[in-house]
């Protein structure tokens, strides 16, 4: 069987931009559900819709894979979802191990989809020696002592960080130091590796602070139309009330600024 440390992907050699490698997930995930209802064909239109770009975009994207679908008949659906897992790798097997089972470190080892896009959890590894032994999702849970056997022996390439943001550099090195060349990093913390190791970071924190901005921004533009609220700005609204601000040293701004 062969594993990530046999075989790479060719998608930097035959030189598909990075942007477009990010989109080839979404196109596979709109792909797999319409192979799942059986249907055969499908326009550039309406792929694009179901991931969310516009069909110019993916018509590009789908021209670095040597696909230009078929005149009025479009993309066949089954040869696509073969020709964008044959590019990201999938048509073989990639093992995995999962450092840190926590909350978040056991709801990815249980989570079904890894088996179905080409990954297998090989190891769910963590430093609380109570934890050894134990199943997470029928797989025992091994010590942090064993990390470098078990990427030996497991021919592992691609390593998942779900560990407290102060233990993941530690993990992260020795992950790198046997051989770990892809990670995916849960922990709330910017890791540093050595050229050669990739690093996809997923925070869910920050995530929630972009929405928040957003959510904030909309209530912000709705508030005009809600009895007439004034939008006069600050500084200006302060003197028409009667309130004095002294100049600042660059012309009419408060001496002292908010923070």
């Amino acid at each position: 069987m062969a594993t990530g440390r046999t075989h790479r992907p060719a998608t930097r050699s035959r030189g598909i931009p990075e942007a477009t490698v990010a989109r080839l997930p979404l196109y596979l995930r709109a792909l797999t559900a319409l192979s799942e209802r059986s249907v055969p064909t499908v326009s550039s239109e309406e792929l694009a819709a179901a991931a969310g770009v516009n069909s110019a975009k993916l018509r590009k994207d789908f021209s670095y894979l040597g696909s230009y679908g078929t005149r009025g008949v479009g993309y066949d659906v089954e040869y696509l979802v073969y020709q964008i897992s044959r590019e990201l790798g999938l048509t073989q097997d990639w093992p995995v191990v999962i450092v840190g089972i926590g909350n978040l470190g056991a709801a990815l080892a249980n989570y079904g989809g890894f088996a179905s896009r080409g990954f297998r959890v090989a190891a769910l590894i963590d430093a609380d020696p109570s934890m050894a032994g134990k199943p997470v999702a029928g797989i025992p849970v091994q010590h942090t002592d064993d990390l470098e056997a078990i990427i030996e022996e497991n021919g592992v390439s691609i390593g998942v960080i779900a560990t407290p943001a102060g233990a993941a550099q530690q993990v992260c090195d020795r992950l790198v130091a046997a051989g770990v060349t892809s990670i995916l990093n849960f922990a709330p913390t910017v890791l540093s590796v050595p050229d050669g190791v990739d690093v996809r970071k997923v925070d869910l924190s920050i995530e929630l602070q972009i929405l928040a901005f957003h959510e904030q921004r909309k209530a912000g533009e709705e508030a005009p139309g809600e009895g007439g609220a004034d939008t006069t700005p600050p500084a200006a609204a302060v003197r028409r009330r009667g309130e004095e601000s002294e100049p600042g040293p660059d012309g009419d701004v408060p001496a002292v600024m908010p923070a």
